[in-house]
Formats: C-alpha cells, structure tokens, sequence
C-alpha cells in the first residue's frame, strides 16, 4: 500500500465515523516528517478518541500497526504516526489552538473525491 493509499484509507474510516473538516495534506515537499497528514475534528473528546481507535483497528485488520500514537490521556489531540502518513485528530478547540492548516498551508491539499467511491 502507498502512502497515498494509506492516507486515503485513513480518510475513508474518519469519514465513516462522522468525522468533521476531514482533509488530507501531501507535505512530501515541505517535509521530512512525513509524506501526507490527515487531519480530522471529532465533535467531542468522546468522538476523538473512538475515531482515533477506529483508526487503529482497521489499520491493524489490514496488518498496519501505528509506529507511535500520542494523546490518548487528553483526547483532545491524538496524534496517529504510521511513517510516511501521520493522522491528527482533534477536538474542535485543539484543531483551533493548534491551527495545523495554517502551518501547513503551502501543503497540496489532496481531493476527497475518493470519499464518494468509498464503500
């Protein structure tokens, strides 16, 4: 699976969820962190985290484990790190503090149309 592919993947999940302002960013050159961030807002701390954990299983079903995950204890802002694909989930307060989409406006921000083809 490709980055792109995983990203997308990730994207499907969240948006399966109910995720809110799902957007996927290809940062491959902007950064060496990573190749694409997914960021997604959960309508409550509650909704964060069984998103991020929606994340994690089905990633896990399809044998992708998570390099390292953050977050957990506030759920506020759980950060999932697969290596070339890093997934933030946010609150709505926390998306607003941190204002990753700002930071990271010269990022190609990639279509969701594949949402509409998604299962």
């Amino acid at each position: 699976m490709t980055a792109l592919e995983l990203a997308q993947k990730a994207a499907v999940i969240l948006d399966n969820k109910k995720a809110d302002e799902l957007k996927v960013l290809g940062i491959q050159e902007l950064s060496v962190l990573a190749d694409y961030f997914v960021l997604a807002t959960g309508t409550s701390s509650t909704h964060v985290k069984a998103l991020a954990d929606e994340v994690e299983f089905q990633l896990k079903e399809n044998g992708i484990m998570a390099d390292h995950v953050e977050g957990y204890r506030s759920n506020a802002w759980i950060l999932l790190d697969y290596g070339h694909v890093v997934i933030h989930v946010f609150t709505g307060e926390a998306r607003q503090f941190y204002d990753l989409d700002r930071l990271w406006k010269d990022a190609e921000t990639i279509s969701l149309d594949f949402l509409s083809q998604a299962e």
